[in-house]
């Protein structure tokens, strides 16, 4: 049998604001993230095996993504933590909103660098991961993919 490629979607709402940028996204604003995890991998064999016949169980897959990003990402606002946005940050915290100060500028490029490396750290060991997709919006979105990397 030779390998398979399954994916599941995700979607969290995130805000973000891009510091030193030249538009209107150098503004705190949101949007409606729309996430794509593809995994590469053989399924299970194993007449024993109560997920025969599975690359990964959907539900596994779907636990280490919560963990990883949704958790971490949806309602919450992100800033590169070298943003002058931090007083603005610290506002919100000690307001008792959820923020993220990142090691990066919180592009959907750097964000699915950022979640590529949290998924793959998560996965066992026979399944890899393919590809991810970010969706900021309707007409625009962020790849990242293993072949690539």
């Amino acid at each position: 049998m030779g390998n398979i490629r399954i994916t599941k979607q995700f979607t969290f709402e995130t805000g973000h604001a891009l510091y030193g940028y030249d538009g209107k996204c150098r503004n705190v604003h949101g949007h409606s993230y729309k996430l794509s995890v593809t995994v590469i991998g053989r399924p299970s064999t194993d007449t024993s095996d109560v997920k025969l016949g599975m690359v990964i169980d959907f539900g596994d897959l779907k636990k280490i993504v919560k963990e990883e990003i949704i958790s971490s990402f949806d309602h919450a606002t992100v800033f590169n933590k070298n943003t002058p946005h931090v007083e603005l940050a610290q506002e919100l915290i000690d307001r008792g909103h959820k923020v993220i100060l990142a090691d990066y500028q919180p592009t959907s490029e750097n964000m699915v660098i950022d979640f590529a490396a949290k998924i793959k750290a998560r996965l066992p060991k026979s399944i890899s991961l393919h590809s991810l997709k970010l969706r900021e919006t309707e007409t625009a979105y962020a790849s990242w993919y293993a072949s690539d990397n």
